[in-house]
């Protein structure tokens, strides 16, 4: 896969995640968003540090990030 392909993949992962994280945590600050590509150039990890109010808040957000056809795995 060609770098273009694989950058375009990731900005669209990006994307993505973060438009998940904003529909939950309207508040979240896109800025703060840390993004890390694995060794291999295999995987891109990001990190996304919000404010919760409620459980049903994290239940709702872990539940539509695993839903996600690209993500692998939530913490």
């Amino acid at each position: 896969m060609s770098a273009a392909v694989l950058e375009q993949r990731r900005q669209e992962f990006t994307q993505g995640v973060l438009t998940i994280v904003k529909r939950h945590a309207p508040d979240f600050d896109e800025a703060s968003l840390e993004a890390r590509i694995s060794r291999k150039n295999t995987y891109l990890s990001l990190t996304c540090t919000i404010r919760a109010v409620s459980r049903a808040q994290l239940d709702a957000l872990y539940q539509e990030l695993c839903d996600h056809p690209m993500v692998v795995m939530v913490l």
